[in-house]
């Protein structure tokens, strides 16, 4: 019995391109072997326990994958069990496609950030203490303000004009005197935004005008955002609905609060030039690149051969300098017409007289901030939802188990129908069954030259030494006999 080597081939018949090129060379020239370095006896072991990356396709090939219904299996099987089974298989076609559709569209709206506009209102108030005109002429030079700044987004369902009071106790000062609000009342925390006013700035810095009075207070109040690293969480002093800071001062102080946005994907103000293509005044990078394509579209721009090459028209002329453009090279071109963003400037006198703490009025900013489509986190979670990669993997687990009974069934026919035939005409059918066991037996053994037509007495004789028990015999018979067409007569 010849050795079963891998895949069913004997090792002699096995020959690489280069052997046969070296033995086409010319007589004496044989190739001189590389020498083989020796292995160490554990990497040896542990190289015969890695399994060959071969096996696992070879398994995966083996496995079944088909899930319809056998023809003709209706007109065996009693009952309607299989026009039930197609009708299943049709609605399960039909809602595959729908889920995938929509799956498909929620991820292409995930991917297009579409950003709504809110107003966020910024209350500004100041208290005072020890000043003169509230008795504290004893300690001159003692009295001091505090400066408020609050902001929050306005809300249809209350009354927007009116700040939730924030319980003090929650609030601590840090350095500089700068005053962060955390908390506030039970109420507010029950319904807490989930965007508060420090989500929308990179920082918040307050500019003290200079004057005589004031020369030795000059120096500012800024609060930057800190930066989260890796996947932490935010910082605690990062989210808050106000700030706050005191200073000592007797007269009255004009102030400018500088706030700078914190947007992503970050917005750009625009040049003069870019400005007129695109008519606007402030836009993204990506939508900057899509606002020209859109206009190089509309102008019909492009040339005809080579949709890339897009000759510019006075206007992106004014942009680039040239008067042809390619347009993966349109991201890169037009840093020159971008520039960051101008803060948002709130010009606020502290007040300290006495006229205006007898009814104090707070003065009121409306700032229009950019906040994400409250349904894209709603799709976000639909995509991200472990439980739907769970039920995936469960349907294919099941359409597994499913392949595995389509394929008994198959079997199954095949047998009915050998049966059937055998019981109707036994000897025609061993007559025509012998006839097209012979021809698979040539095929498989590849007597293509003629040699033998495969009646032989060495192909109907059995054992050890016969022409069945070959490796290339035993491979063909099992890829034979895997199609389920092999089990009928021919």
């Amino acid at each position: 019995m010849q050795p079963n080597y891998a895949r069913g081939y004997p090792q002699g018949s096995m020959k690489s391109p280069a052997a046969t090129r070296r033995a086409a060379g010319p007589a004496g020239a044989m190739p001189v072997p590389m020498p083989q370095h020796a292995m160490n006896p554990q990497y040896l072991a542990a190289q015969r326990t890695i399994p060959h990356p071969n096996d696992a396709a070879l398994r995966r090939s083996r496995k079944p994958t088909d899930k319809n219904m056998p023809e003709g299996l209706d007109e065996i099987v009693i009952g309607d069990g299989v026009g039930q089974y197609n009708n299943l298989r049709d609605l399960e076609k039909r809602l595959d496609a729908a889920i995938v559709r929509k799956r498909l569209d929620i991820q292409d709206s995930i991917s297009k950030t579409v950003k709504k506009y809110r107003t966020l209102r910024v209350w500004i108030t100041n208290t005072v203490e020890n000043q003169p005109w509230q008795g504290a002429s004893g300690n001159p030079g003692s009295g001091r303000f505090k400066v408020r700044i609050e902001g929050r987004l306005l809300d249809d369902h209350n009354d927007p004009t009116v700040p939730e009071d924030e319980d003090e106790s929650s609030k601590g000062d840090n350095e500089d005197g700068v005053r962060d609000s955390q908390g506030g009342s039970s109420q507010a925390g029950a319904r807490k935004p989930s965007q508060r006013l420090s989500h929308f700035f990179k920082s918040i810095t307050v500019d003290f005008d200079k004057s005589a009075n004031n020369a030795g207070e000059v120096k500012p109040v800024a609060w930057n955002k800190p930066q989260a690293s890796g996947n932490s969480t935010t910082p605690s002093n990062a989210e808050f609905d106000s700030i706050q800071f005191s200073r000592s001062s007797q007269e009255n102080v004009n102030v400018t609060i500088s706030l700078v946005r914190d947007e992503t994907p970050e917005r750009y103000k625009l040049s003069k030039e870019l400005s007129e293509v695109l008519d606007v005044e402030e836009e993204t990078r990506s939508g900057i690149v899509l606002g020209i394509w859109d206009y190089i579209r509309a102008m019909g721009l492009q040339e005809d051969e080579e949709k890339r090459q897009v000759r510019c028209d006075h206007r992106l002329r004014a942009i680039f300098g040239r008067d042809q453009m390619f347009f993966p090279q349109i991201p890169e071109s037009i840093g020159p017409h971008t520039s960051p963003m101008d803060p948002i400037k709130l010009p606020y006198t502290i007040r300290v007289d006495e006229d205006f703490h007898k009814s104090p009025t707070p003065t009121i900013y409306d700032i229009q901030v950019a906040v994400e489509d409250p349904l894209r986190q709603k799709m976000m979670a639909l995509t991200q939802n472990p439980q739907y990669t769970a039920g995936l993997r469960q349907i294919a687990a099941l359409d597994d188990q499913v392949a595995l009974i389509i394929q008994a069934l198959t079997h199954s026919r095949a047998r009915h129908a050998f049966y059937k035939a055998l019981g109707n005409d036994p000897a025609t059918f061993l007559r025509r069954w012998t006839n097209s066991q012979r021809r698979d037996l040539e095929m498989i053994i590849g007597d293509a030259n003629g040699v033998g037509d495969g009646s032989g007495p060495e192909f109907r004789r059995g054992g050890p030494e016969s022409a069945w028990e070959t490796p290339v015999a035993k491979e063909a018979v099992r890829y034979m006999l895997a199609k389920p067409e092999a089990a009928a007569p021919r």
